[in-house]
């Protein structure tokens, strides 16, 4: 009975990964394609890759995507540090029931109901829709993935180390850049990321939220694809595809270092 259940397991598991990944295979191949009919193949060509070159559209939506999403991801590093920070550190305090909502609510909230009440606000203040308000709304949920996974290391964080760099006279300041932050630097690190990553792929949020001359590459997409498949959009989103995984690949060996020296830093000082 083991080994059936072993077997349905490894199935389902690649199965499971089939379904998600050959897709993006199949894109990834069919950008090289040769022909301008996406489901034909006529041969391995690089042309559509410099074609985007001349897509103006595309490029610029791209040059606002990357922009955002960095922006976003800076953003709300700090501000979902800071807030679990301040739901770990700071125990009980008035409000936090609320403010711990406020941070969860986003997480299971949908998309739909989240763009459209970004969009009432800045209805309601007469905020002019653009950059501004997309990098707005990018910040609101995606701190909130960064606080989650931030707060998840801060919970089994040894206080001690800071307690010690508070007692031989190190400031508070100093103890969280010196202490504190190198040794949640790979759950900052994580949090970084995924924040990039969500800023990098939203389409319903910025729909709700983006204004003249600044349309994300999504969108762009989206309303490309309406009108039908082209080989230029295989290519962006290839190109896209390499750059995700790049970074998710760069995030994963910073976090492996930072988590090595921690380590090493602890045996040494436990000699």
């Amino acid at each position: 009975m083991k080994r059936g259940l072993g077997w349905f397991n490894v199935t389902s598991l690649v199965l499971g990964f089939a379904f998600l990944y050959i897709p993006i295979l199949l894109l990834i191949i069919y950008s090289f394609n040769a022909s301008r009919l996406v489901t034909v193949w006529a041969g391995f060509s690089t042309q559509w890759y410099w074609a985007l070159l001349e897509n103006e559209q595309l490029l610029d939506a791209a040059w606002v995507t990357l922009r955002l999403a960095f922006a976003t991801a800076l953003v709300a590093t700090v501000l979902g540090t800071m807030a679990a920070l301040a739901l770990v550190r700071y125990g009980r305090f008035r409000g936090r029931t609320l403010f711990s909502g406020m941070i969860y609510a986003p997480l299971v909230m949908p998309e739909v109901i989240t763009g459209l009440s970004m969009l009432l606000l800045f209805v309601a203040l007469n905020f002019d829709r653009g950059f501004f308000t997309v990098l707005l709304a990018h910040i609101t949920f995606s701190m909130c993935f960064v606080a989650v996974v931030v707060q998840s290391r801060l919970v089994t964080f040894d206080q001690t180390l800071e307690e010690a760099a508070l007692d031989l006279g190190c400031p508070p300041f100093k103890t969280f850049f010196s202490i504190t932050l190198p040794l949640i630097l790979p759950a900052v690190i994580s949090g970084f990321m995924l924040a990039f990553t969500l800023s990098l792929d939203d389409l319903v949020i910025a729909s709700f939220t983006t204004g003249p001359g600044a349309t994300p590459l999504p969108m762009r997409i989206y309303s490309q694809v309406r009108l039908g498949v082209t080989p230029e959009i295989n290519a962006i989103s290839t190109i896209l595809v390499a750059i995700v995984t790049v970074a998710v690949i760069a995030a994963s060996l910073i976090t492996k270092r930072a988590e090595r020296i921690r380590q090493e830093e602890e045996r040494a000082a436990m000699r």
